[in-house]
């Protein structure tokens, strides 16, 4: 997301982060680009801090200072259910187009939460479009959803440099002769099940006939 905004302001397009915290990818200084931190409050009357009001106030505030044309939203919990909140908020002349973009855990495992499905339903019956990161996830929200509004399959984009070293020049850097290399690169949290890939790569026999690499 945060590598998205900036390309769209390369193309002269004003951007408004809105998050708890600055995206650590986000340039500072740079024109066209806005960081709006979201405040959370521990108030001693919850049990747990609320995030999604603070969000959806911040949200609001934003698009109405600033006449926002669009907020689109990574994660439908809980932001996704936030902008259509803030939208709401605003008289019908100052209300911005919502996108949501959907990821894995949107569907896959809050989706199935009773506590949390309905809101995500909710939340894209009211975007004016909705994405997923694959086709896989796509059929997945209209299956464990039931949501039968258009989806559009947009991957996670990646455009890679030129190469400025051989293939067989960073094999041998790596210390490479026949093995077959494994690759994974993520934040490593819990959620990734790190733990199910190395319980995996300590089974396969021949040891000798891959070599395993964690970013």
């Amino acid at each position: 997301a945060t590598a998205l905004g900036v390309k769209l302001a390369e193309r002269g397009h004003e951007i408004h982060f809105i998050s708890y915290e600055r995206p650590v990818r986000l340039p500072v200084n740079e024109p066209r680009l806005y960081f709006h931190p979201v405040i959370i409050n521990d108030y001693d009357l919850f049990k747990y801090p609320d995030y999604t009001l603070p969000l959806s106030v911040k949200m609001a505030e934003v698009s109405r200072d600033h006449q926002l044309d669009l907020l689109h939203v990574h994660y439908a919990v809980p932001h996704a259910t936030a902008a259509i909140l803030a939208r709401a908020m605003l008289p019908p002349r100052q209300q911005p187009r919502v996108v949501t973009t959907l990821h894995g855990t949107d569907t896959t495992l809050l989706g199935r939460d009773p506590g949390y499905g309905p809101a995500i339903h909710h939340a894209l019956t009211h975007s004016d479009a909705v994405t997923t990161v694959s086709h896989f996830l796509k059929t997945e929200t209209q299956r464990v959803l039931g949501f039968d509004g258009p989806i559009e399959v947009i991957h996670n984009f990646f455009a890679p440099g030129e190469p400025k070293r051989s293939r067989e020049e960073v094999r041998l850097e790596l210390g490479l002769k026949n093995e077959v290399l494994l690759f994974h690169a993520s934040n490593l949290r819990p959620l990734k099940r790190i733990d199910l890939l190395l319980e995996s790569a300590a089974r396969i026999r021949p040891r000798e006939a891959f070599k395993l690499v964690i970013l």
